[in-house]
């Protein structure tokens, strides 16, 4: 069983078959660790790729070649089909990290949270997992631009979590965890 973090595969039927569901198969104790474990390593991944996406449009020299060509997947992996993000102008990427920007506060923080509620299912512990991987992807876009986040991915990662945390109180789950 393997679920991943390529946004073209979501909501796809391709591997259906080898999705247990409550309603099936119950998911043995190590099927069940090896899915929390794979929704916080997709939501740290997810997490950590939509933070550099905001971060190439604001700052494409800080990319290298492999960023580059990761970043273009990544970009049409989102629905991102417009004008190769080092050739736009200032006011072109302006546009694009805008309060209604595909890449700005508020759509990059709905992908983000939304991959995390879609990819836990209304499991607390795959919620959990995936609030973890997530703000584990965004530490670790910290430390690859090597100081502090832009203002805009910090924005971003704040209402992501929130996002998050709201959907987990919805479902009944305590924000607090329990085992810790």
């Amino acid at each position: 069983m393997q679920i991943s973090s390529n946004m073209g595969a979501v909501g796809s039927a391709q591997n259906s078959s080898a999705i247990k569901t409550v309603f099936t198969e119950k998911l043995t104790k190590d099927e069940a660790q090896e899915l929390k474990k794979q929704v916080m390593e997709n939501a740290n991944a997810f997490a950590f790729n939509s933070t550099q996406a905001q971060i190439g449009v604001t700052n494409p020299q800080h990319q290298s070649a492999k960023d580059i060509k990761d970043f273009q997947s990544f970009l049409k992996d989102i629905g991102y089909s417009g004008k190769p993000i080092a050739e736009l102008s200032k006011d072109e990427a302006a546009k694009l990290v805008s309060e209604d920007g595909i890449f700005g506060i508020k759509q990059t923080s709905e992908r983000i949270a939304q991959f995390v509620i879609a990819g836990a299912g209304g499991d607390e512990e795959k919620l959990r997992a995936g609030r973890e991987g997530m703000l584990q992807g965004f530490k670790d876009a910290e430390k690859a631009w090597g100081n502090k986040l832009p203002d805009i991915s910090q924005q971003t990662m704040q209402k992501a979590t929130e996002m998050v945390d709201k959907a987990m109180s919805d479902l009944g789950f305590s924000i607090i965890d329990k085992e810790v």
